[in-house]
């Protein structure tokens, strides 16, 4: 029973780290980049994304709750994972540490960056527009914990998104684990450019 238990939260930890957790990602990203066209293009997408008809059921179901078990079981799976770095040194090894290592990364960053602008927002009334992040990265410390935030946290989406499609059967065999190596590779540097490029922007 115990190792089935195991077996179901792990597939389920990893389903939900692309769905909806990773999709979620990638649209929070594709919105924050309209920021590198004009303060004016950011906040009419961010207040488009506001304005969506049950926006905190759809953030509940979809985003939070998730999200918590993902980040709970993720952590558990963190600390008690063995790496065997000093032993094998293999390309995968490096990426099963540094999965690990990005997950916490995320989890602090996320935690914060919700604590700045969600629930300001919901305490305070502040209103989470292009000025809220200009006035957040005035910092230059807050602006490379961002940097940092924004990498490790693409990093774990693009190489949990590999994980996903191996754990799950889809890519089976070595020359399609190799294709999807370099597929993920490109969600990493595109979505790393989109997140970097939107804090520079807003914090120009």
């Amino acid at each position: 029973m115990a190792e089935n238990r195991e077996f179901f939260n792990r597939r389920l930890h990893s389903l939900l780290g692309v769905f909806p957790i990773g999709l979620f990602l990638m649209q929070h990203l594709v919105v924050n980049h309209f920021a590198t066209y004009s303060p004016e293009a950011f906040n009419n997408a961010a207040h488009f994304m506001e304005n969506l008809p049950l926006r905190l059921f759809l953030e509940f179901v979809l985003i939070y709750i998730p999200l918590l078990f993902h980040a709970i079981y993720g952590v558990y799976i963190a600390f008690t994972a063995k790496n065997n770095l000093r032993r094998y040194g293999y390309f995968r090894n490096w990426m099963f540490m540094l999965q690990r290592a990005t997950g916490i990364i995320t989890l602090i960053f996320i935690v914060w960056h919700v604590w700045e602008t969600r629930l300001a927002h919901a305490i305070y009334g502040t209103e989470v527009n292009f000025d809220m992040m200009a006035t957040i990265l005035e910092s230059t410390f807050m602006f490379w914990f961002y940097i940092v935030g924004v990498v490790a946290a693409v990093f774990h989406f693009a190489n949990g998104l590999w994980s996903f499609f191996v754990t799950w059967g889809i890519t089976v065999t070595p020359r399609s684990q190799t294709f999807l190596t370099y597929a993920t590779l490109g969600v990493f540097i595109i979505f790393t450019y989109m997140g970097i490029a939107s804090l520079i922007a807003f914090a120009n």
